[in-house]
């Protein structure tokens, strides 16, 4: 069985990891941008609102089940040596986003951003050229914080899909119900519910440290970390209005951080 093949892709000049590859050697960057290709066409068959739910698991199937992926893709795996199922996490991933689905426990959704956003920096700190194993370690810990910002930030763009990221065990640690979030009618435990959500973001933030040996190579991540970071203070400083607005960051500020980060030595 063969793979469907990559379509383009939209949205590239939005997105802040676009922005953030945009950054790499020429080469590199060709390839990051191949590997985001991957990741946009995936997201995009899960999230299309005109495609049949069946049609959707019909087509992730075929990425999983493949003998062969698209020629390119597959020079890519060979390329910077990138273990396939890495890949396969990001198929896994995007398939529970098919249908609106509810998270019991942290530990159901660390699995989630596991296969959505750690495989993701794992697969790209090869295509950065980093060597030193601790990256593995940076990546993981770096997908798990900009994965909670993008689902502290898309509280009310989900709850108008009829989805709900934040796991069920902090709803009822703060008194918070399904119905509040789906009806977008905050009560008093909205709030503390989404400051300990950040405050799990700031320890994954806290906890990605860039190893001094891949300090250079890890420019894009770091590049994604500073504009995630600024979002999740934005968010922190207005009070979390969710349901109200949806928080951006816009390309003069993203060029800043970036001319910031780039000054940045390794400690």
């Amino acid at each position: 069985m063969k793979a469907p093949e990559l379509a383009p892709t939209n949205g590239l000049a939005s997105s802040h990891l676009a922005f953030a590859l945009f950054w790499l050697p020429a080469e590199r960057r060709r390839d990051a941008l191949l590997f985001y290709r991957f990741c946009r066409a995936i997201d995009d068959i899960a999230d299309e609102p005109n495609r049949p739910t069946g049609e959707k698991h019909r087509l992730l199937d075929a990425w999983m089940e493949a003998d062969a992926w698209p020629s390119e893709l597959e020079s890519l795996l060979q390329r910077h040596s990138i273990d396939r199922t890495l890949l396969k996490s990001v198929v896994r991933g995007c398939s529970m986003d098919i249908e609106p689905r509810r998270f019991s426990t942290f530990a159901e959704l660390e699995d989630y951003c596991w296969c959505v956003a750690c495989a993701v920096g794992l697969v790209s700190i090869r295509i950065f050229g980093c060597t030193d194993p601790a990256s593995e370690t940076y990546a993981v810990h770096l997908g798990h914080a900009l994965q909670w910002t993008n689902i502290l930030r898309d509280v009310g763009d989900d709850a108008r899909q009829g989805r709900i990221y934040l796991p069920l065990e902090a709803l009822d640690r703060h008194g918070v119900s399904i119905d509040e979030i789906l009806e977008q009618r905050p009560g008093m435990g909205f709030l503390p519910l989404m400051r300990s959500g950040a405050a799990r973001a700031r320890a994954r933030f806290a906890a990605a440290e860039a190893p001094k040996n891949d300090f250079s190579a890890l420019l894009p991540a770091r590049i994604m970390r500073a504009v995630y970071e600024k979002i999740l203070s934005r968010l922190e400083n207005t009070r979390f209005p969710v349901f109200q607005s949806h928080c951006r960051v816009n390309m003069i500020e993203k060029l800043a951080v970036a001319a910031r980060v780039s000054l940045q030595r390794s400690p």
